[in-house]
């Protein structure tokens, strides 16, 4: 990505994430991403094509706040990978995945489903390397979204989380 198109999907997620798909304008847009429509529109020609933009950049966002630097112990990392997607709730979205949002405003779109479908298979394959709990994935990735689902429901909920993430560990031990 350019820098110009970095600084664009940047503002396109803040946007998505505090209004959703459907509310913002183009205008709304075109403000967030801090470009006139005219620059907007050549980096992103379609509203579809912004919203790809802004998950991509989310997706990177969020893999590097869940594993730059994660300790290397794994039983130290499931409790480290747990805490960093609750305070990635805490301060980004306490209102649930922006993936699934984006899915949901759009149920129609393979491309949209194909992006979360890459985004929670990165996210759950990496945990599973990084944790030692290889062949787990699905468990690691219900347990994590269960904690981004449930955050909105009850906030919090990162102690239940890592007490059934260890629960897979002491199963497998």
């Amino acid at each position: 990505m350019t820098d110009t198109r970095i600084k664009i999907a940047a503002g396109l997620e803040r946007a998505f994430a505090a209004r959703g798909f459907a509310e913002p304008s183009v205008e709304d847009l075109r403000d967030a991403a801090g470009f006139s429509l005219r620059t907007l529109y050549k980096y992103l020609p379609s509203r579809a094509d912004m919203v790809l933009a802004a998950l991509e950049h989310r997706h990177t966002r969020y893999l590097a706040r869940l594993f730059d630097d994660l300790p290397e112990a794994p039983d130290v990392a499931l409790d480290a990978l747990i805490d960093r997607i609750g305070a990635w709730m805490a301060r980004e979205t306490s209102h649930g995945c922006l993936f699934h949002g984006a899915v949901a405003a759009d149920p129609g779109s393979s491309r949209l489903r194909e992006m979360l479908q890459r985004h929670k298979g990165e996210v759950a394959h990496r945990a599973a390397a990084a944790t030692g709990l290889p062949g787990h994935e699905t468990e690691l990735l219900i347990i994590m979204e269960g904690l981004t689902q449930t955050w909105s429901l009850q906030g919090d909920a990162v102690t239940g989380a890592k007490r059934l993430a260890h629960s897979l560990r002491r199963r497998d031990g």
